[in-house]
């Protein structure tokens, strides 16, 4: 049952709608109520947040205070923000997220900072090398994020972008389009890379999911990059309820662990690598270990864990032995 909405007495401006849609899911322990309060009023308006600061004492007509109590009721009940508004920004753009596919997280950026600092074309490392033809994978896309962000960076790079599910794939492909950038990603509905290992075996049953953007060139790839499912079943109960309520169970749990998929990526990506090819993975909260262990291999070199902004360990590299 959704939280009664309580009485408003006072002008209905977009003001006082604010300060009520702000008490309203700080009564009902709403996480960052005040900034859920505000991007759904936005959402409601059509405005941005310089323009609902600008214009506090403007009336809201009945129609839009009626739909955005119907939002903060829908939040209050544990319904992510992102869902309510179709839309969640991932690296300074805009993606449409659904139901069908994990929220992009600010920690996931730096799975890309990471990824184009040892490819050698992060801002420190300077641009000599950003306009080359890297081939990339992106495994397990969901949303597209990580594909499209890296496209949006490499202005010359192919990506492969890869997801178990299809309805997940149709989100990534709209958010491509979204960007101008659907000609140079294809997306293929596969668990893990086992597609593109097909391909790269020969395989011609592999090789017609493929569209016209990889049919031309090696399935050998520069970086292949992931933010796998990392959480142990067992974990189901911590999680917050608008993730384990509302966001895919496929695309959250690893297995009963939470790191039974790494093994399989990374063997994979041994294998799929160029010489000298960077691998690119975010680890969940208890990870690093177990990954850190699986590139110690003969097939890895210079492996490294990044922490995030908070200290805690959230991205695993290497780069494949050139032997």
């Amino acid at each position: 049952m959704l939280p009664q909405q309580s009485p408003i007495t006072h002008r209905p401006s977009i003001l006082t709608a604010l300060r009520d849609g702000i008490a309203q899911l700080e009564r009902e322990r709403v996480p960052s109520a005040a900034l859920a309060a505000e991007l759904l009023l936005m959402h409601t308006l059509g405005r941005d947040r310089a323009w609902i600061y600008a214009h506090p004492e403007q009336e809201i007509d009945a129609t839009a205070r009626q739909q955005y109590f119907s939002l903060i009721a829908r939040r209050a009940s544990g319904v992510p923000t992102q869902h309510l508004t179709g839309h969640q920004e991932f690296w300074g753009l805009d993606f449409e997220v659904t139901p069908d596919v994990l929220i992009p997280r600010p920690e996931t950026e730096h799975v890309i900072e990471v990824a184009l600092e040892r490819l050698g074309v992060s801002s420190e490392a300077g641009t000599s090398r950003r306009k080359e033809e890297f081939r990339i994978a992106d495994v397990g896309t969901g949303s597209g994020c990580i594909a499209i962000a890296l496209v949006h960076e490499l202005p010359a790079a192919k990506i492969i972008a890869t997801d178990i599910s299809a309805a997940a794939l149709e989100v990534a492909r709209r958010n491509a389009a979204r960007h101008g950038v659907e000609a140079r990603i294809d997306f293929i509905e596969c668990n893990l890379m086992d597609a593109l290992q097909r391909q790269s075996q020969g395989s011609t049953d592999a090789s017609s999911a493929f569209g016209g953007l990889s049919a031309s060139r090696s399935m050998h790839y520069d970086l292949i990059a992931s933010n796998p499912p990392y959480i142990g079943r067992p974990e189901i109960a911590t999680l917050p309820r608008e993730v384990r309520e509302h966001e895919p169970a496929i695309a959250l749990f690893g297995g009963e662990n939470g790191t039974e998929i790494y093994a399989p990526l990374i063997a994979q990506a041994a294998k799929l690598l160029k010489p000298a090819g960077i691998l690119v993975l975010e680890l969940g909260h208890d990870s690093a270990e177990h990954v850190s262990r699986l590139l110690d291999g003969p097939e890895w070199t210079s492996a490294a864990i990044t922490d995030d902004l908070a200290g805690i360990s959230r991205v695993a590299s290497a780069k494949r032995h050139s032997n």
